[in-house]
């Protein structure tokens, strides 16, 4: 394993609150869902990172598709996608990945179709021409969806975001994560203005497109930090904010610092749209992809 991964040694966080517990009862949807996805070897991130909507979301036959394989070459803090190192065979690329996925999002009647990766910084391209091909084979085989993609930042390499950005996305996400004083400890192979470049960068390259991006809190960050990065956002040409509160998926992540109470997540949401949001979408359980539908829908109409 590359020796740049972060390693987490287990530390007690606060106590989970009421108000984020939440039932994960688990339905033959739900595992039918997965055995659909198992058949033709597709991964979601709502498995791999261990999300707390996953009952709710695959419930009602809506799932984040995760490409490039369920191996990343990085070691964030925060997640529990696995990590490796390239000369394993899982790092392989599925040929048929691109096809597989459209397949399966036609299948699931979806309207509303979101792509989004591992990071995969071992290949030159960041695996930019595999994800263009997906979401060119999804727009061929569900031509009235919208297809939003969450793309890692590709090394800042901006050929690779217009090479995903010309296969005709409807949105483009890509994810702050955090507060720059954080990003040693919580995205350590990444960088802070390089993300909020790969936004503008979009935005200024589609001006149609809606560009998107979400962060954590409860990672030790200040309220004037968030405000700082919402800032930071609006300006690089962020149409869409989503907020969410981070959750510990294994003992071996980053402990939580704090739970944040639902009143600062609505003085957030109010402080992104007064900052000039189209839309903001700021909740404990919020995630970037979460009722991805809907939030476009809002965006918009704004």
């Amino acid at each position: 394993m590359d020796s740049t991964l972060v390693q987490i040694a287990a530390t007690p966080g606060p106590r989970l609150p009421q108000w984020l517990r939440k039932s994960t009862v688990h339905h033959e949807a739900v595992m039918g869902l997965k055995r659909d996805l198992r058949s033709l070897r597709l991964h979601t991130v709502c498995e791999s990172a261990r999300c707390p909507n996953i009952h709710e979301c695959f419930s009602r036959r809506a799932a984040t598709f995760m490409i490039l394989g369920n191996l990343c070459t990085r070691g964030c803090g925060f997640c529990s996608v696995p990590k490796g190192s390239p000369e394993k065979r899982e790092f392989t690329l599925d040929a048929e990945e691109p096809v597989h996925v459209a397949r399966m999002a036609a299948d699931m009647g979806l309207r509303y179709v979101v792509i989004t990766s591992v990071n995969r910084d071992d290949l030159a391209d960041g695996g930019s021409h595999h994800f263009a091909e997906t979401v060119r084979e999804v727009r061929k085989a569900l031509p009235e969806a919208r297809v939003e993609v969450l793309t890692p930042d590709f090394c800042g390499n901006t050929d690779a975001v217009d090479r995903v950005l010309d296969a005709g996305p409807h949105v483009f996400n890509h994810n702050m994560e955090t507060v720059p004083r954080l990003y040693r400890r919580v995205r350590p192979q990444a960088r802070y203005r390089q993300s909020l470049d790969v936004l503008r960068h979009a935005s200024f390259r589609r001006p149609g497109i809606l560009t998107k991006s979400g962060f954590m809190v409860g990672l030790g960050e200040t309220p004037e930090e968030v405000h700082s990065l919402m800032r930071d956002l609006h300006a690089a040409g962020t149409d869409v904010a989503t907020i969410g509160q981070y959750l510990q998926p294994t003992r071996r992540n980053l402990p939580v610092a704090e739970y944040v109470r639902p009143e600062q997540f609505d003085a957030y949401r109010d402080f992104g749209l007064a900052v000039g949001f189209k839309m903001v979408f700021s909740g404990p359980y919020v995630r970037s992809s979460y009722m991805a539908d809907m939030v476009n829908d809002e965006a918009t109409r704004a």
